[in-house]
């Protein structure tokens, strides 16, 4: 299949998983977000593995990422979406967040969901709205999951 992706100047978002960085990948997700701290490498592989994921790179250097788990019929959730520090205040997470709302093979799904303690007012932006009803839905959270705060 190929290869969905947007260019715009020197910015490249792409749904290609063999440009992927995933040392970086892991490297953010265990050291740097406070959802997936202390995550494995063997944990991140088979999520990428196993998801709809996106690259941002300028430069050919890859700066963003996130991941959409999602059976492309009914159900999404937007997961494990990061802009590298030295990189952030530039519109790059809003760019990313419309280019994974625009592709082709997420339209028409009934619910897409997320989790976030710290950026809905970026996520309002594009329709995300808090849960209309939370009494709905249930976790199976283990305790030894990863050391995160939401």
């Amino acid at each position: 299949m190929k290869a969905y992706e947007i260019h715009e100047d020197t910015l490249l978002i792409s749904d290609d998983p063999a440009r992927l960085d995933r040392e970086l990948v892991h490297r953010f997700l265990s050291e740097r977000s406070y959802w997936a701290r202390g995550v494995p490498p063997e944990a991140v592989n088979r999520s990428l593995d196993h998801s709809l994921c996106f690259g941002v790179y300028q430069a050919g250097q890859q700066i963003g990422f996130a991941r959409v788990v999602t059976d492309f019929a009914t159900f999404a959730w937007l997961a494990d979406v990061f802009i590298v520090e030295d990189k952030r205040r530039q519109g790059l997470g809003k760019k990313l967040i419309a280019t994974v709302l625009a592709h082709p093979r997420l339209q028409g799904l009934r619910r897409f969901m997320l989790g976030t303690r710290d950026a809905h007012g970026l996520y309002a932006r594009f329709g995300f709205k808090p849960l209309a009803y939370p009494e709905c839905f249930m976790e199976i959270r283990p305790e030894n999951s990863y050391k995160c705060g939401c």
